[in-house]
């Protein structure tokens, strides 16, 4: 169905439309009484069938309309997906990413814990005279040999 999208232009449409009525109607006094009433009973039908159309579409409005300078966002009109199921299904990616985070959190805690198990582990297992302990590059020396392993 053709939709206009101007105001203006549908109103240019209207007085076209009167024109050619009036247009139309003034030879209408002219016509024989069978012609005339079986023109007015088409201008009925025409009218009815006209009313009809116009009547179809039906059109659903967002709920709501949220502007943010130029830009607009329109909020949840869907009637079908209303109540906790449309909160559950808009909630599941914030949900899916801290579950991701929280499991990224976890794998690297333990990593550090295993790397400091290790670093134990290399001296207490080691024989290792009392001066070592005192150096500073001790722990370094620890690290690099660990990462060798």
């Amino acid at each position: 169905m053709n939709t206009i999208a101007n105001p203006h232009q549908e109103q240019d449409l209207d007085r076209l439309g009167h024109r050619i009525t009036a247009r139309l109607s003034s030879g209408l006094d002219d016509l024989p009484y069978d012609i005339s009433e079986r023109l007015r009973a088409s201008r009925m039908q025409a009218l009815a069938k006209r009313k009809i159309i116009q009547a179809a579409p039906e059109r659903k409005t967002a709920a709501s309309i949220l502007h943010n300078g130029a830009t607009a966002v329109m909020g949840r009109g869907s009637k079908e997906f209303n109540g906790w199921w449309s909160v559950l299904v808009s909630a599941l990616p914030v949900l899916l990413l801290a579950v991701g985070l929280v499991a990224i959190n976890i794998a690297l805690d333990e990593d550090g814990i295993n790397e400091v198990a290790e670093l134990d582990a290399a001296l207490l297992t080691d024989d290792l005279p009392p001066e070592a302990y005192a150096d500073p590059g001790f722990v370094q020396f620890l690290k690099t040999s660990a990462q060798d392993l």
